[in-house]
Formats: C-alpha cells, structure tokens, sequence
C-alpha cells in the first residue's frame, strides 16, 4: 500500500501503526460535510456503497456505507420514509450500526505476522506476505508427510459468513491437498440436530419449523428459553415479526425461561421462572397431565407416530417400554393409575421450581388450545442433557397432534425466508474421519485413542474388540474467522494449556482482523479483509424472518494496511502446494463473482440486472415461497411422504437411540435412553454434592451487545450493555452484595471479575451472565469475564456436544 494511504488508514484508527495493534482509542475522522445529511440521499461530497454485517447472529443485515477519499465517515442502515410491514426497511441492529467502529478498531490486524514468544502471550513479529505464505505452506505439506491428512483440523468458526471468500476457499484448498478431519455439530445446535433426525429423520423439522407468520394463525404461542429481542434484533427479523403480529393477532403468549428477558418486559402475558435444566421434567408433567386427563391426541399418535403405547410400539419391544408407561410409571396396559415414580405436577413442581397449580394450568391451556405454536429455544439443547431436554419438548405438540397444521410448529426454531445465493463450492473432502466439534481439544491431547462407542468418532469402522480408534492426533489447526480456539470453547484455562504445548498441536494458522484471544495461540496470524472492504452476494441466512433479502456488497474502501481477502490468499497457497489451475478452474476473482450472480439471477428472474443491484443494494420479498408449516405434508399423507426415521413415522421411542444405550460406552451419571427423559446431571439443579461447595446454577445468554464474541471490542456497545452477573435480590443479600459491586465467579475451573446485576428478573439460586467476552487472564483471575473459564469440557452423552449452560459455581464480592 502507498505510503499516503496507509497514513490516511492510520489516521482513520487514531493511532500510529504497530506490529500488534495500538493501545490508544479509536478517534473519528471528521470528513463529512458540517451541514445536516439528508438520511435518504448521500452527501456530494461522500460514495455510498451497500454491504453486510456478517456476524453470526442469522440475520446478517445491509448497511450503507458512506466513505471520503477512502476513508469510511459513517454507516447507516436501510431506511425509507414508507416502511410498512410486509414490504419493511431491512434495519441493521446496534451492533451492525458499529460496524464503522469495528473496522477502525484498535486492535484491528495490519500485516502477517509470526510468534516469537509463548503460544497465548500475544507476541509476534512482522513479516512479508512472501514470508507468510511460505511458512504456512511448508508447515501444511509437512504435517500431511508426516502425520497424514486427518492431523489437520478446522476449529469451528463463524465469524465472517462470506459466500464468496471466506471459510469455503480454505475447506477447498485442503480439500484438493487430501481433506482434512471432519467435525460434526456445532456449538449452537449439535444436540438439536441429534434431538430432531431421532424424532422427525432429519435435523430440519428441529432446526427449523415453520414460519414465524404461522403466528397469526395461532390462539397460543408457547416459547420456552426462546428470546428473540435480543439475540434476533434485526429489523427484518423474527423478533420484529413476532412482535408485529403479536400486535395485531393478539394471540396469548407464554414464555418460559429462567429470566425475565427483553422478549418479555410487557409482550408476554404469562412468565413462568424454570430452573436451567429441568425443563423436561416440565414437559413430563404436562405430558402426565394429558394421559391423564384424556388430552392426548390418541388417532394422531396410533397413525403418525412409533413409541407412545401398546398399539404403537416397535416389534418385539412391550407395552413396559413405552412413553405412556413411562410417564405414569405403570406396566398394566389400559390403566391410568400413577405409580410411585409418576411424573406429576407435584414432582415437577419441586425439580422445575414452577408451582404445581401453574404446570396444571399451563397443561390445559395447551390442551384447549386450538392451535398452539411451541418452539423450544436452542439454549436447552446446550445443556449436560441437551439431547433429552429437546425431545423431551417436541413431544408438547407431538402428544397433542398439533403437527402439520396452520398455526401450529413442531418445537423447532423458525424457518427463515431465503433465496439462492452461491456459495464457493469445496469439493469433497477424502478424509472420512469426524469428531464431535467440541473434542478437537481431546483430539489434541489423545486422539488417536478416541473411539466410537466412548467418543462418538465416526467414519471409522469397528475393529475386533467391538470398538473403533481415530487413530491420530490433531497436529495442525487453521481457524478462518473465529473464536472458539480459545474463548468460546468450554474450560479456557485447561483449553490454553492443551494449545499452548507446542509438542502436541504443532502449528496454528489463524485468519482474522482483530487480536482476539483465540489469535494471540496463532503460529502464523493472517490479516483479512472486513467485510466493508469487500465485495460479495450474500442471502441474509438463517434466522432472517418471514423477509427474504439478497445484498449485493461493493466497497470504496480499499484493504486496510497489509490486509488481503482470503480468496487471494488461498490463490497464493494453492501456487505453492501445486493445485492453482485446479483451486482456481482457470477464473478470476471477478469471474467467480460474476458466476455466483448469474446463478442466483437465474433462480429468481425478477433479481435486477447486477449493474442495477450494486447501485440499490438490496433484493427483498416478503415470504417468498409462501408461509411454511413444518411437517404439512407429512400430516396430510404419512405414506406418501414418510419421515427419514427408520420406520417412516415421528419416533417417540427410538431403536437406534436403545441401541447406543447398550453398546456405548458412557461415564458415570451420563444417560442415553430410548425415550426423551427428564435427567438429572451432574452440576444440575439436582447435583446436591456439588452444590455444598457451588451452591447457584451459572446459564448463559446472548447479550444485545455481542453476537457471541463478535463486536466485543466495540467500546459504543460495551458501553450500551452491561456485562454483569444477573443475581435475584434473596441471592444477593444474603452474600452482601448490590447492583455494581464488583464480583468474583468461581468454581474448581477457575475465576472471573464482573460486575454484579441484582434484579427480581432471575429466580432465586440461578444467576446469569452474557457469553461471548473477551477473556483476559490475570496471575490467576480472568478480568475479561468470560464465561467459558468456568464451563467444562465434559461433553453430553450422545453427540459430544457442548453443555455450557450447565454450570455450578458460588460468587464473593472482589
């Protein structure tokens, strides 16, 4: 970069350039005109490009950028003076409001750069691209000679949702070199995804069920740990939806969660306070109630579903076995008498912390119901019992025959609106090998003794003594845009010890634009692009809403510093591990680009020629391919269009699940069963050991001011949003504490510093605090306070997946 504009880049973060960033706080850069901006029409003086915040959050929301000489002077969101919903503004949230923050930031990454000190203490020195990309390619090729293919890993990473260069040109370029080892799940969903393909044959009906606008067809929408206001803030997203028909169709609306949360304050008309990790024993009692009470929908059941009593079960398995039994803790077929072990209101009542006139309740007026939406919230599914609590909650609408009709979901998270827009293809990986996300650090330390029936290690074939090794460790990790190298994966501290020995993980590549935590382990640390910089097609993801939008991206700002996209990058390695013609196919950049828009043109004709879209940006439609009803078509004709589960129809009791439960190979207190089952965990409510020394339950939530770690070095919303321990008043009291002392949370995992929030908005004994800070270790505290110092590596016992909501700890004032 010319030397003139790397002074104007430097000047824009209000700081001299360093090799690792400055400590010095951004300053704003005063270009624009000193008379008022018409918020409709750029300033003469200012170019207006369109991009995307691409964070993670399911919405990835458009933004006018307005930018001087090359330098970014403001950002704005989609506005119009006629906003009507059904044909609404796509706004940005405050976090995508920032964005101008986020890109001038100080700590932003500015050249390549190699360690020269301990793995984690952030000490690098600068090098030359050439120099870069030459260690990276070396050490990649070695590692394969040396270990084979299956030693490298891709950490899971979400930060940067680029369809065109992002994460997708490293999985193809290590594809063309013989793949890599594969990783199944994902933070946000892995024990979701088990819960739905056992119950419905796919993770879809549980990933996504029907549309929000279903809603309005509703008379009751029931959302258990679901809160939309502030993890889906944009303004074309399913809070907004939500809240619009709300608004208008007045359906009546029960939240149930462990907070009072912004999707409450005045929305809800019943809030019910539930202890984290019960909530199955919820669902048991209202279930228990329905048997009882002759609620269940017997024809829906004997036609569509496998499990629920004598008529239904599969060959060879009795009545003993089912759900019915279960429930009422009686083996006698055709009678309603609860044994010992029933699972009533009045036993749910003392685990859940919900009265037992309020779960009767609550059972009748789902039953009365005549179409109730139910949608169980992805935050039970990150608990030591993930999987159980999230088939425990489809059988609500399952039992009651509420599937496959309008108004109605099947407990899963909306469906988001979408239309076509190309992603870069990988290709196939030839590794067949995969291990659960949330063990790369067991990889690390052991791979080579995972097994499938302890570790869940699939695509290895089981060997003479009944089992299946992995048979290597992990020798080299890239992580591409994101955190959970280090901060947003469980037990920092023991997870920094693993990476920090250079014996056991030999290299890390990490690609970013900040010095975030996870950066400081790299071996090799790569500055990329922000998405203001760049240049692509992007669809506006998963949790969108009933909105559609494409967003054509462009930029006038050129690469900050040193700063490449990665697809430039990937083009630079694939030169030097011998697969450029075929990383590349013979096309430019441009080409690829232009590609990926004829694709998406062709599968919406009515998309503007792309000349037209650079210049307006976006592409919406409200619903396009109408409101989806999870299950419709299964509902209406079973046979014709059976389930992907082994008997074509909704397994209540599964035979795939029984079998693991007597082949596999599980610690103690760890539960597989063949039907959902409220179980008590280890640090859970019920785990009175535990809780002589670590008396308040610990959960998680996502804060308005982050999405996950993303925007955490953003002084504008740390400002705006509290990170603080939420502790009810009773808590509080009794260890002397109020609003804005300073805290210590601990267990035996180690300690975090925040501030404390007393508040009647969290039952007493469970406290809360917002993921995703940046954390920053002390001699033996972490300032940051990140809450994964106090969450375990302990995985749950059929996907071995993440229970971080599951959490026992005590708090002192600092």
């Amino acid at each position: 970069m010319e030397r003139r504009s790397f002074l104007k880049m430097s000047a824009a973060m209000g700081c001299a350039a360093t090799v690792a960033g400055c400590n010095s706080s951004s300053s704003d850069v005063e270009v624009a005109p000193t008379t008022p901006i018409d918020p409709t029409t750029p300033a003469s003086v200012e170019k207006m490009n369109w991009s995307s915040c691409l964070v993670n959050c399911g919405s990835n929301c458009p933004v006018r950028v307005f930018s001087k000489d090359g330098v970014i002077t403001r950002v704005e969101s989609n506005f119009t003076i006629s906003d009507k919903y059904g044909d609404h503004d796509v706004r940005a949230c405050p976090r995508g409001r920032s964005l101008r923050k986020r890109v001038y930031a100080p700590d932003r990454l500015k050249y390549p750069m190699k360690r020269v000190g301990p793995r984690g203490a952030g000490q690098f020195e600068r090098i030359t691209w050439d120099q870069a990309l030459d260690i990276v390619a070396e050490k990649l090729q070695s590692t394969i000679d040396q270990h084979g293919n299956e030693s490298i890993h891709f950490t899971y990473n979400s930060g940067a949702r680029y369809h065109f260069s992002g994460k997708q040109c490293l999985y193809r370029l290590m594809n063309l070199k013989g793949g890599y080892l594969n990783a199944y799940g994902d933070y946000s969903w892995s024990q979701i995804y088990e819960a739905a393909s056992k119950t419905y044959g796919s993770a879809g009906p549980g990933w996504q069920g029907s549309s929000v606008s279903e809603m309005q067809n509703s008379d009751l929408v029931l959302m258990v740990g679901y809160n939309p206001s502030e993890i889906r803030m944009s303004g074309s997203g399913e809070a907004y939806d939500f809240l619009s028909l709300k608004q208008s169709k007045k359906f009546k609306t029960i939240i149930i969660d462990p907070r009072y949360t912004d999707s409450a304050v005045g929305k809800e008309d019943q809030w019910l306070a539930i202890r984290p990790g019960t909530d199955a024993a919820l669902f048991e009692a209202l279930a228990y109630e329905w048997i009882t009470n002759n609620s269940v929908n017997q024809a829906f059941l004997d036609e569509y579903c496998v499990g629920y009593d004598e008529k239904t079960m599969p060959a060879g398995v009795g009545y003993e076995e089912s759900y019915k039994s279960y429930i009422l803790d009686n083996k006698n077929v055709g009678e309603l008498t609860a044994g010992a072990n029933a699972k009533t209101p009045a036993w749910a009542a003392k685990i859940t912390g919900i009265a037992e006139d309020q779960i009767i309740e609550l059972a009748r007026e789902l039953a009365a119901a005549k179409a109730p939406f139910i949608q169980i919230a992805a935050s039970l599914n990150r608990q030591a019992a993930g999987e159980n609590n999230t088939r425990a909650g489809y059988m609500l609408p399952i039992l009651l025959g509420q599937l496959g009709l309008p108004g109605t979901n099947c407990g899963g998270l909306c469906k988001g609106s979408s239309m076509t827009a190309p992603s870069m293809p990988t290709g196939d990986n030839p590794v067949k090998k995969a291990i659960s996300f949330f063990t790369f650090t067991q990889a690390i330390e052991d791979g080579k003794n995972m097994t499938v029936l302890s570790d869940g290690v699939q695509g290895v074939e089981l060997d003479a003594d009944g089992d299946g090794k992995l048979g290597n460790d992990i020798k080299a990790i890239i992580n591409y845009g994101g955190n959970a190298l280090i901060n947003q994966h469980s037990d920092v501290n023991k997870t920094a010890e693993i990476i920090g020995d250079e014996t056991k993980c030999e290299f890390i590549l990490v690609v970013d634009n900040w010095m975030t935590p996870s950066a400081k382990y790299a071996d090799i640390l790569l500055p990329d692009v922000s998405w203001l910089e760049s240049e692509d097609l992007v669809n506006q993801s998963y949790a969108a809403g009933d909105t559609a939008t494409l967003v054509q991206m462009s930029t006038s700002v050129e690469p900050m510093f040193e700063s490449r996209p990665i697809y430039e990058v990937c083009v630079d390695l694939a030169k030097r591990m011998g697969v450029e013609s075929e990383f590349t196919e013979g096309k430019t950049r441009q080409d690829w680009l232009d590609s990926f828009y004829a694709t998406a043109k062709a599968a919406t004709p009515e998309l503007p020629e792309k000349e037209v879209m650079l210049k307006q940006g976006i592409h919406r439609k409200y619903l396009p391919d109408g409101s989806y009803i999870v299950l419709e078509d299964f509902r209406n004709d079973p046979v014709a269009n059976p389930l992907g589960t082994p008997s074509g129809k909704i397994e209540i009791y599964s035979s795939a699940l029984a079998e693991k439960a007597k082949t596999w190979k599980l610690k103690e207190g760890d539960v597989i069963s063949a039907l959902p089952k409220y179980v008590p965990t280890w640090e859970g409510f019920e785990d009175t050991k535990t809780k002589e020394k670590y008396p308040l339950q610990l959960t998680g939530y996502h804060t308005k001011g982050r999405a996950h770690s993303s925007f955490h070095n953003v002084p504008w919303l740390r400002e705006a949003v509290q990170d603080a321990v939420w502790m009810n008043p009773i808590d509080a009291q009794s260890r002397g504490l109020v609003t804005g002392d300073k805290v210590q949370i601990f267990n035996d995992r180690g300690t975090i510093e925040v501030e404390v929030k007393v508040t009647p908005r969290i039952m007493i004994g469970v406290t809360a605090l917002g993921q995703g800070a940046w954390f920053q270790p002390g001699s033996s505290v972490d300032k940051g306070g990140c809450l994964n110092v106090l969450t375990t590596h302990r995985t749950t016992p059929i996907t071995k997946g993440n229970p971080q909501h599951t959490n026992l700890v005590e708090i002192r004032k600092a």
